[in-house]
């Protein structure tokens, strides 16, 4: 378990927020999406769909008193499968984007990256563990 650390409940807050509100616009806005983007709407919404009950457990374990440990990895450990999921999408064809489908598989899959990076630094503090 970890104790109380602003640092952390605030990046899992990020990552939850900006998890809730992709998957929402990915669900609702497939359509639109899909036009801008040329990715499949039903890709869209499954991607969508995937995010939003990982968004609840994000925001979950942000409410913690006390937050898992077990809870961050997992969620570092979807983020990185979800940046390494991108890459390959986009490196086998799987994903046919346009260019500016392309930058925001890119973009997102940066973000998502970097979230990951974050939790980790703030779930290796040593000085946050209790017993």
């Amino acid at each position: 378990m970890i104790r109380s650390d602003a640092f952390l409940r605030r990046i899992l807050v990020l990552d939850g927020a900006v998890s809730l509100v992709s998957g929402l616009a990915m669900l609702l806005g497939a359509p639109v999406l899909a036009g801008l983007t040329a990715i499949d709407p039903a890709v869209l919404r499954g991607a969508g769909a995937i995010l939003l009950p990982f968004a609840a457990f994000v925001l979950w374990t942000a409410t913690r008193s006390t937050v898992p440990v077990w809870a961050v990895w997992t969620i570092i450990g979807i983020n990185v499968l979800w940046t390494i999921e991108s890459f390959v999408s986009l490196a086998t064809g799987w994903l046919a984007p346009n260019a500016l489908g392309t930058a925001v598989v890119v973009v997102q899959a940066v973000a998502v990256a970097v979230l990951a990076e974050l939790e980790m630094m703030a779930v290796r503090r040593p000085a946050q563990r209790v017993a």
